[in-house]
């Protein structure tokens, strides 16, 4: 599955993102820089500002939301990290609200993430369902279907 990440805002994150990614090994090899692709649709930012990330069904899906996450925590200022999948669907992280987690708020947010990657079916919830507690001050992920 080849999923897209674009980081809005500073020109220069996209880059940092990437030489972020770029360190972890599991993620090294399967992470391209700016392609001469058009932007996916609805999406903001020239091809220059996206970033290509192959991954194995049901495999790297949570060293990238870790990574992204992670990546985050450390940028200065507001960053916003949108990661979309296929078949449209996108997964928005933004620094704001992970900024102050601890550890196992990081921890959860990066599997909230990877689940949403892998299955988006099952990341969004049933509007009849009955609502499950907000994470820890909001800090889930956003997800839309595209």
């Amino acid at each position: 599955m080849r999923i897209t990440l674009s980081v809005g805002s500073d020109s220069g994150a996209c880059g940092d993102l990437r030489r972020w990614l770029l360190r972890d090994p599991e993620l090294r090899s399967r992470t391209a820089g700016p392609s001469g692709a058009v932007p996916p649709a609805g999406t903001m930012g020239a091809a220059g500002e996206l970033i290509s990330v192959l991954l194995a069904p049901g495999g790297l899906t949570a060293a990238l939301a870790a990574a992204v996450v992670a990546w985050l925590q450390h940028r200065r200022g507001n960053q916003t990290v949108t990661i979309t999948r296929p078949d449209g669907t996108q997964v928005t992280v933004t620094s704001e609200r992970v900024r102050g987690l601890t550890a196992e708020g990081s921890g959860d947010l990066a599997r909230q993430i990877a689940e949403a990657l892998q299955d988006p079916a099952a990341a969004l919830q049933d509007p009849g369902a009955p609502q499950q507690p907000e994470p820890a001050a909001g800090n889930g992920p956003r997800q839309e279907q595209g």
